[in-house]
């Protein structure tokens, strides 16, 4: 359904650096840099890329928005979670783990910028 998915960035270095760490942890590949200060992560499912705000604002979180990628296992969820907190980001919501009767194990993070981002692992 999605071609890809883009964030705006304040520090776009800081953020290379947190999603470099997290997407790493998940088997995929350092993000690069264009002539534009953009970073990619380029995909066969998929593109998603950091960038400043084009309107020279500050970037912004989406409040209520989440951006969730797949991982692979509980374990790569909780590497992803870790690599996270030790790159820069935030621990929010609930601590990593399945959700009651839900089926999902999930990990929770908010990125340098304030996007709040999940790891998710469909169990069983």
């Amino acid at each position: 359904m999605f071609s890809h998915i883009m964030i705006g960035a304040n520090d776009v270095e800081a953020s290379k650096k947190f999603y470099d760490a997290v997407l790493g942890a998940l088997g995929h590949k350092p993000g690069t840099m264009d002539d534009k200060g953009r970073c990619f992560y380029m995909t066969s499912a998929g593109v998603f890329a950091i960038t400043p705000p084009i309107d020279g604002k500050p970037a912004t979180h989406a409040n209520g928005g989440t951006i969730g990628f797949a991982a692979a296992s509980p374990e790569a969820a909780d590497a992803w979670h870790a690599a996270g907190v030790a790159n820069g980001g935030t621990a929010c919501e609930d601590p990593p783990g399945e959700r009651a009767g839900s089926g999902l194990y999930l990990a929770y993070l908010r990125d340098p910028s304030g996007n709040k981002i999940c790891a998710l692992h469909r169990v069983g």
